[in-house]
């Protein structure tokens, strides 16, 4: 089972996502929170898989929250589902720790899918977040030296590999493109973020962008 924490101040979205995320018999609402402060709490308390966290809250925002609660309960993942799409949100939550960021307008398949991805480890950005990523990782043109020196570890399959990461693509779309099996593709993933000693996939495609091995088109 997959545990998940719900934080979000209105009373009728936290009971809309239990319902909707009851429906997969594989995940499990441990705790609701109206406030930042009782996220990290119950965070710390229930030691749920997933924390779905709203940026928008009272007592404690939710990029904050998000801050704390990768310190007081580090094993948590975070996905924010906002329905603000400002680079301040995103890049405020991405710097924070979180795994993913989704926007409420989403269809309700595509946050289970969220979830489930975050719970295994990976991450996750809604398209139009990805987007502006790449869009901010263009107006960085000078490459970073250092980490181009970290590029040399790399096996030219993982180099092309963390190329198609940085365009967005997912582990199944990669193992299409390079026609090989999707968990191949998952060790690739892990061998690069070993190498280069990044967080997760997010840092990965700033990582690439930063070092000038893929432009954005």
């Amino acid at each position: 089972m997959t545990q998940v924490l719900i934080a979000d101040d209105d009373h009728l979205m936290r009971a809309g996502l239990v319902e909707l995320l009851t429906v997969d018999p594989d995940i499990e609402i441990v705790g609701q929170a109206a406030t930042g402060r009782e996220a990290v709490a119950q965070a710390r308390r229930l030691a749920p898989d997933v924390v779905l966290m709203d940026v928008r809250m009272p007592d404690l925002d939710g990029i904050a929250a998000t801050r704390e609660l990768r310190r007081e309960a580090p094993d948590a993942k975070v996905l924010i589902l906002t329905t603000f799409e400002q680079d301040d949100y995103i890049f405020g939550a991405l710097r924070a720790g979180a795994s993913g960021f989704l926007l409420k307008r989403s269809r309700p398949e595509d946050l289970i899918t969220a979830v489930r991805t975050i719970a295994a480890g990976d991450c996750l950005l809604s398209p139009s977040v990805t987007r502006r990523v790449i869009g901010r990782m263009a107006q960085q043109p000078v490459p970073d030296l250092t980490g181009q020196a970290k590029l040399a570890d790399l096996t030219p399959r993982e180099l092309a590999v963390l190329e198609l990461i940085a365009r967005g693509l997912s582990n199944r779309e990669i193992a299409a493109a390079l026609v090989v099996e999707e968990s191949t593709i998952r060790t690739h993933v892990k061998r690069i973020l070993m190498k280069l000693g990044l967080r997760d996939r997010i840092q990965a495609v700033i990582f690439a962008y930063e070092t000038g091995i893929n432009t954005p088109s």
